[in-house]
């Protein structure tokens, strides 16, 4: 998908708040977001510098930002956040629940901390950021809940089984949430990218990229502009009768496994 020859989409003048959203894939939806002309709320937990530099980008895009730090895991820092939204901008209308982390290791190595720190990242924050942003969307009755998830969960993948099952949840959460909301004009869905050249992909030695490669269809990794447009798409008034789903950007992977 290109910006080549699109018009804004229908989202102009809405609130999103993007979680993780200082780098990667995270950066890459606020920003495509801000061209269709929303406002975006920039979170981060570590990366001030970084979150702020999205900020200005947003800003020099013609539209508004701000910079909120909270982790995403804690109930009290969550409910700080959106009530900052709330006093600010009135309003939620996009979440998306890209905040995340991978801790490998074969299971039978996998630590309690590896494993409870995946959880807590993928999975409760997505429900705790979610649970908030509800709470406003109902009000207004509309809104656009995205959660990122990844092909992995439903493939399953060596040494991922903490991430596996956190992404998994993912999904079964944002089903059942689809359910709740959808009289409510709120959607519910799941962007599940592939590999996606950030720096995780970028650091894999050489030979492991050569036989991933061979197992993507399109032949080639994905880019975080891939993963934006998609989410960019669902998050718009023509996404309205979408709901529930998982949307994979994967260049054909999954059905090659």
């Amino acid at each position: 998908m290109s910006d080549e020859g699109v018009g804004p989409l229908p989202s102009e003048g809405r609130v999103a708040l993007v979680t993780g959203s200082s780098r990667g894939i995270g950066r890459a939806i606020a920003l495509r977001l801000a061209k269709a002309g929303t406002k975006v709320v920039v979170n981060y937990v570590r990366r001030e510098e970084e979150a702020r530099a999205v900020a200005n980008a947003i800003e020099a895009l013609g539209s508004k930002a701000i910079v909120v730090k909270a982790d995403v895991t804690n109930t009290q820092e969550v409910q700080a956040m959106f009530q900052k939204v709330q006093d600010t901008w009135g309003a939620v209308d996009i979440l998306v629940n890209n905040a995340g982390i991978i801790k490998d290791s074969l299971l039978v190595r996998m630590s309690d901390r590896d494993w409870d720190e995946t959880i807590a990242v993928n999975l409760r924050s997505t429900f705790l950021c979610t649970r908030a942003a509800l709470r406003l969307m109902v009000r207004r009755r509309w809104g656009r809940i995205i959660n990122i998830a990844s092909v992995v969960a439903m493939v399953g993948n060596v040494g991922q089984a903490n991430y596996a099952a956190s992404k998994a949840g993912v999904i079964a959460l944002t089903r059942s949430v689809a359910k709740e909301v959808a009289s409510r004009n709120i959607t519910a869905n799941v962007v599940a990218p592939g590999y996606i050249t950030t720096d995780i992909v970028e650091e894999l030695p050489a030979g492991l990229k050569e036989r991933i490669l061979a197992r993507i269809p399109v032949g080639r990794f994905g880019t975080v502009e891939d993963v934006a447009a998609l989410a960019a798409f669902v998050a718009s008034e023509e996404a309205s009768y979408i709901t529930g789903q998982v949307l994979s950007v994967d260049g054909g992977m999954a059905i090659g496994w």
